[in-house]
């Protein structure tokens, strides 16, 4: 017999390593919500950087921001735009210069609390698959089923200019490159929740894999994970 049960998955990892695409993808074929928390603190960089009073990291500035924050993911026209205080910031957020904001941002205590709480209440009900750096070791210790998806910086950097390139930004490979060096040096060292696989985490290198083959390996495991709980998740979706 089984449950109703839904569980609750956590994808964690740098910047290039394919999480969103990976986690729209697995979300959609077990009928699951995706939550991007990564966009979360983007979109609070947006506001930081926006705000005409003072410096984008002046903690009263990010306190006020977070005390007064409204973030919703909405479907529009087929695509998932986040707005931040009713405003659209989704292609706002995916700008080079808020992704090296956003990782100044997210090391704040007022902001990563703030923002914590609101992804641990969109989660508490499980049937979630949600990415970003902390999900599996800071805010859901608990989470079911736990991913570190990683590439090799090389590989990442790679895929990150091609999608900037898509969407028009004038940029190179290496300057991508070096941004994300940054990033991962800022996400991995600082001192509140960084950047690291949970102890019992599943760890994914995409280096030399599809995406199809990514979310393959992930599915068989949460199979696995689904008989172990008795879970009823994804099996008549798999061949969406």
């Amino acid at each position: 017999m089984t449950s109703s049960k839904k569980l609750l998955i956590t994808i964690d990892g740098p910047a290039g390593a394919g999480k969103s695409t990976v986690s729209k993808l697995l979300a959609r074929k077990l009928g699951y919500i995706y939550l991007d928390t990564g966009a979360m603190y983007r979109a609070v960089a947006v506001l930081a950087r926006d705000n005409e009073h003072s410096g984008p990291l002046d903690e009263s500035t990010l306190e006020e921001i977070c005390l007064g924050l409204d973030l919703e993911f909405v479907q529009k026209d087929g695509k998932l735009r986040l707005l931040a205080n009713g405003r659209d910031v989704t292609e706002e957020i995916r700008q080079p210069e808020i992704s090296s904001l956003a990782s100044a941002v997210s090391a704040k205590a007022i902001v990563r609390e703030r923002l914590s709480g609101l992804q641990r209440k969109m989660g508490k009900a499980g049937g979630v698959v949600l990415e970003g750096r902390d999900m599996g070791t800071v805010v859901f210790p608990e989470a079911e089923v736990k991913f570190f998806l990683d590439a090799s910086p090389e590989v990442r950097s790679k895929r990150r200019f091609l999608e900037l390139e898509a969407e028009g930004e004038s940029t190179t490979v290496e300057e991508v490159h070096q941004l994300m060096l940054a990033r991962d040096r800022n996400d991995s060292n600082r001192q509140l929740a960084p950047l690291k696989p949970a102890e019992d985490a599943i760890l994914v290198d995409s280096t030399d894999l599809q995406i199809g083959e990514v979310v393959q390996l992930m599915l068989d495991h949460i199979e696995a994970v689904s008989k172990e709980h008795n879970v009823t998740t994804w099996k008549k979706r798999k061949t969406d």
